[in-house]
């Protein structure tokens, strides 16, 4: 299958910030088998991320605030993408900046590298102070970076959207209209947890971003505007376990799948859900169009 010019084997991805650089998690299963590897994000320079802890359990889910923590685009070109060069799954490399010249930057470093198969553009990342979900959340901010990216970069550019906004579709047609070859979404729903023997936050940014089984709702409603709102390829993500999850998001518009939180429970989960997927299209041949 192709979406928006990149050439798959399957339609599901790992989504970025769950499944590193690809190298932890290439002794638990066959990174080949894989639609597309899409990176963590990456900045300019490197990032210590936010104060411990970062990770909650939450009853269907978990709350998240890493912070973007990173070694920067220097370390990733010398070290992390020549080992994604090793395989036959694409490699989606996700950028987070602080400004559209950060952004830009990034996708010019990248646009020299042929193993760089598409930019994901992270403008919706709920925890960090500057950049991040505050680009996502305002329509002119979101032209304006990726605007930016698209002049600045060669390969397709992925807009990934955040949830925390009145009306999805607004963001996404502003995304559109500033060069976006496909779309990604949701990130995750800003939330919180209490220990409620201290009063304080269980988080050490006091709140984190939410994913897993309890945003997949929400996220197929998302899915299911944006693909009736927007001519490119949508791809969902948001609590997708296994292939039935998946085939929800095929069937509110979705082109494509990513996996994420479902990767910390199972390392083989995003193969299995590929699994799922091909069960599906046998019992249901003319359900879904890859083409």
């Amino acid at each position: 299958m192709e979406l928006a010019g990149i050439k798959m084997k399957n339609p599901v991805m790992v989504a970025s910030g769950t499944f590193g650089w690809g190298r932890e998690y290439a002794d638990y299963l066959d990174l080949n088998k894989l639609g597309a590897i899409v990176t963590k994000s990456i900045t300019l320079q490197p990032r210590e991320g936010n104060p411990a802890p970062r990770i909650v359990e939450t009853a269907a889910g978990m709350l998240n605030s890493i912070g973007l923590q990173n070694d920067g685009i220097e370390h990733f070109l010398k070290e992390d993408l020549p080992f994604l060069a090793k395989f036959d799954a694409p490699a989606i490399v996700n950028i987070a900046g602080e400004s559209a010249e950060e952004y830009a930057e990034l996708a010019r470093r990248l646009s020299k590298e042929t193993v760089v198969k598409a930019i994901e553009v992270n403008i919706s990342c709920p925890n960090v102070k500057k950049g991040g979900m505050s680009f996502g959340v305002d329509a002119g901010l979101t032209r304006e970076v990726i605007s930016a990216v698209r002049k600045a970069a060669t390969q397709p550019v992925i807009a990934k959207l955040t949830p925390n906004v009145t009306d999805v579709t607004v963001i996404a047609r502003a995304a559109v209209e500033a060069g976006a070859d496909a779309l990604s979404l949701i990130n995750t729903l800003v939330g919180m947890a209490i220990d409620i023997e201290t009063g304080g936050s269980r988080l050490g940014s006091q709140t984190g971003g939410l994913s897993g089984p309890a945003i997949k709702p929400v996220a197929v409603r998302m899915v299911y505007e944006v693909s009736r709102a927007v001519s490119v390829p949508v791809i969902g993500i948001g609590g997708i376990m296994n292939g039935g999850d998946a085939v929800e998001f095929l069937l509110a518009g979705a082109k494509a799948v990513q996996v994420g939180t479902a990767n910390f429970v199972d390392t083989e989960a995003s193969l299995k859900v590929v699994k799922g997927i091909e069960d599906y299209v046998h019992r249901h041949p003319r359900a879904l169009n890859f083409s």
